[in-house]
């Protein structure tokens, strides 16, 4: 049986090279941190790190890593889960992918019982902002590491 649609892979070593392979269009490249340093991080946060491959057929398009149950001033005050990173191929962008990714994370928060979606976006004309304002995100008044901190109500 075929799968058809997009759909999300765990990273293994049969995938990690295409995974590896993802690049977003050169002029976004200062807004999201490539694959590798994703993979860095997932690794030395395996706790916290969800990252998986997004797969369209037997085509890489894109890769997302979201963070589950994180302490989001490091002082055990609030947890947080959200979207850490997504990097959507140049030649794919603009055919849903985006979308299915944060739905994806969005099922997998729900499933998890958490109600809110958080992420960050890099402010500027080339960043996402209108990608996540359109998907219902809204700014919160924080701001991350120089990025908007916006919320997507789950439940």
């Amino acid at each position: 049986m075929t799968t058809t649609g997009p759909r999300l892979e765990e990273i293994t070593p049969a995938n990690l090279d295409a995974a590896l392979g993802i690049r977003v269009h050169s002029a976004q490249e200062h807004t999201v941190a490539p694959v590798v340093k994703s993979l860095a991080e997932a690794y030395v946060h395996p706790e916290v790190a969800w990252p998986r491959l997004i797969v369209d057929g037997d085509r890489p398009v894109g890769f997302l890593m979201a963070f589950l149950d994180i302490d989001w001033y490091e002082d055990g005050s609030v947890r947080r889960s959200g979207l850490w990173r997504l990097n959507i191929a140049a030649a794919e962008q603009g055919m849903g992918y985006g979308r299915f990714a944060v739905e994806a994370v969005a099922r997998e928060l729900r499933r998890r019982g958490t109600g809110q979606l958080y992420v960050s976006w890099h402010p500027g004309p080339d960043g996402p902002e209108d990608f996540y304002l359109g998907l219902g995100f809204r700014p919160n008044g924080e701001r991350s590491g120089g990025q908007t901190v916006g919320v997507l109500e789950l439940f």
